[in-house]
């Protein structure tokens, strides 16, 4: 069976793209130079973000997802970021290749809230590999790409915030369910108020009150909730 190794040797922001856009350049190797027609693959890309450290305010931008820093031992967990299928073209030994992730600024997704909690630095990713190859000199024959194919990358945070403000230029993004989406615009129309940003400064300017008490991190992203003795 043919050994497959791979590589990514860089990323960048698609300002082209209708969305958010990733493009990953990925190398990747046959063994012996051997002839290959078609790779037909799967693509799972992890953050790991036990394999970087973290400033004081990336840490306390991170509380809603790992807790507070003294636990993190046992809560920083990686992160699912991507899972993308890829057809490359045939080649002999090596190509490059690129790719494309298509990204969201949903910050009901964990990845974005991570990526967006950094502030400089980089961010550790591994590649997972996975899929099918045809492969072969004379006709061709079909072989799985083992799972255990992998590529550790560290993508550069400026790359993410780049991306970022390609299409949200100064801007955050909530996603909301449409209920409550009506009683925004039902309250910014009584107060005749001129934009969502006036309104949602309203609200808090009129909250009044104290911070609620942090909810824990694990509890809010499994749903699982303790045991009530009687």
């Amino acid at each position: 069976m043919t050994e497959f190794s791979f590589a990514c040797t860089g990323v960048r922001a698609d300002r082209y793209a209708a969305g958010p856009t990733l493009v990953f350049r990925l190398r990747v190797t046959a063994a012996d130079g051997a002839r290959v027609h078609a790779l037909a693959l799967r693509c799972q890309i992890r953050i790991e973000p036990a394999r970087r450290g973290y400033e004081s305010a990336e840490a306390d931008g991170l509380a809603d997802l790992f807790g507070e820093r003294s636990r993190w031992g046992s809560t920083l967990q990686p992160v699912q970021f991507a899972q993308i299928s890829l057809m490359v073209p045939g080649f002999t030994g090596e190509t490059e290749t690129d790719l494309v992730v298509p990204c969201t600024y949903d910050m009901d997704i964990a990845a974005t809230r991570y990526l967006d909690a950094l502030t400089t630095g980089e961010v550790p990713l591994l590649m997972l590999f996975s899929g099918t190859a045809f492969i072969g000199e004379g006709g061709f024959r079909v072989e799985p790409v083992p799972w255990d194919r992998e590529a550790a990358y560290r993508m550069p945070v400026a790359t993410w915030r780049e991306m970022v403000e390609q299409h949200f230029p100064g801007c955050g993004w909530i996603r909301l369910p449409r209920d409550t989406m009506d009683a925004l615009l039902a309250y910014r129309s009584r107060r005749a108020l001129p934009s969502w940003d006036a309104t949602l400064k309203a609200l808090l300017d009129n909250s009044g009150g104290a911070d609620p008490p942090r909810r824990d991190p694990l509890r809010a992203l499994t749903g699982i909730t303790g045991r009530t003795d009687p």
